[in-house]
């Protein structure tokens, strides 16, 4: 078997779908058929592409480097022989991009004037994920990059479309004063006594996954402030007023610390929604390629999330369904 550019469309729409099962009804195949195609293609590359959970499926680290390889293949020879007179460039337009809480968004913004100069991209900052699919459905938005939650997916109409950026544990920020500081990972229920800042409702998950992780952890928080003003929010965590969920990403300020929480209690999944008809796909597919380059740049800098991959991919942690895009440590 050689690999072929359906192999690659096959690989992108299981990513796309989560599911073996709607990727075969997408492409027109039977489930079946569809498993023992991808089947055939990781033992091809020699190696896993996805696991396996409850909910459907999630690139490893591995896949999700080839997906993102797959992408630019498949962008690069779909545009083979177009000619510029046919049309505008592939990355020409104006896009409406809202934008909630992540760190992408001045790198890729960065990235897109460089790489594609002929698409204007105009920026509008939403906290909640929610409110920015209500923007999209209204037409007020044409894409968003927003977040959801493993078990808690993003649900939308079939106007608009998503596909994940990255999916990555959620972090503990804290004093470094703390009397938990010295710990490499830190238990959430040794936290149940903490004065906590947690976000307020953003529409598609939290903080009821933060509250069901407590729960699960055997404890309800004994003091809560919302809270999510993120320069505010260091500071206060810096002087010991309370503790935090961070993204792994967050650079933290002097008298803060992060850590991993034991177990990996919650995640987070990073996506790129779009309006299907406003959108064109070549657009779509460079805003994605590109969000998903910048990001992995991001997650390789953060000193205390590669220690956490280092220590992963060590006790195998990694491969349960939930991870995904993460930088495999050299």
């Amino acid at each position: 078997m050689e690999l072929e550019l359906r192999h690659l469309r096959v690989l992108c729409a299981i990513a796309d779908s989560g599911s073996v099962g709607r990727a075969a009804a997408a492409l027109g195949f039977t489930q079946p058929a569809l498993s023992s195609q991808l089947r055939r293609i990781e033992r091809l590359l020699g190696e896993g592409l996805f696991v396996r959970g409850s909910t459907g499926v999630e690139l490893t680290a591995y896949g999700a480097e080839v997906v993102s390889q797959a992408r630019e293949i498949l962008l690069r020879a779909d545009a083979l022989g177009r000619r510029r007179t046919d049309g505008p460039a592939v990355t020409a337009g104006t896009l409406r991009l809202g934008v909630t809480n992540t760190p992408v968004v001045p790198a890729l913004l960065d990235t897109l004037r460089d790489l594609c100069p002929d698409l204007t991209v105009s920026v509008c900052s939403v906290y909640a994920t929610g409110e920015l699919i209500r923007l999209l459905e209204a037409g007020e938005l044409d894409a968003a990059l927003g977040v959801d939650y493993p078990g808690l997916p993003v649900r939308h109409s079939p106007a608009l479309a998503h596909r994940a950026i990255t999916t990555v544990p959620i972090f503990v920020a804290m004093p470094a004063g703390h009397p938990l500081a010295h710990r490499v990972e830190v238990p959430l229920e040794e936290l149940s006594e903490d004065t906590w800042f947690i976000a307020s409702d953003d529409g598609v998950g939290w903080p009821a996954a933060f509250y069901d992780a407590c729960r699960a952890a055997g404890f309800e928080p004994a003091s809560t402030h919302e809270f999510h003003v993120p320069d505010q929010l260091q500071s206060m965590i810096a002087k010991g007023l309370g503790v935090t969920t961070v993204q792994p990403t967050l650079c933290p300020a002097d008298g803060v610390l992060v850590r991993p929480l034991a177990g990996d209690p919650l995640w987070q999944r990073h996506l790129l929604v779009w309006r299907a008809e406003a959108v064109a796909a070549p657009v779509a597919e460079a805003v994605h390629h590109h969000a998903v380059r910048v990001y992995r740049n991001l997650l390789a800098r953060a000193p205390h999330l590669q220690k956490w991959v280092a220590r992963a991919y060590t006790t195998t942690r990694l491969p349960d369904g939930l991870s995904a895009s993460l930088p495999r440590p050299r």
